[in-house]
């Protein structure tokens, strides 16, 4: 698993990119529901979602913009994890 320091925090690279390829060329630039519920899915992958992982989500959330649907359906989902 590769990694990403930003402001002397570390993030999951994969997640980050991820995300990155939600919000740029096609579509309209905002992480939708589907694309949460792959985000979610990504940070599942192994055999617990970890503080790195989940540190990386709350990123995201605050760094790349979200439809109102999704941003709810993120919260949802991160309270459930």
């Amino acid at each position: 698993m590769a990694y990403v320091t930003i402001d002397g925090e570390t993030y999951e690279k994969e997640l980050l990119e991820l995300a990155k390829k939600h919000t740029t060329g096609r579509g309209e630039g905002n992480i939708s529901k589907d694309e949460v519920l792959d985000l979610v899915k990504s940070a599942k992958d192994g055999p617990g979602v970890t503080e790195t992982e989940l540190r990386t989500l709350h990123y995201i959330r605050a760094n790349f913009p979200f439809t109102d649907a999704a941003a709810a359906l993120f919260e949802q989902e991160i309270a459930n994890l």
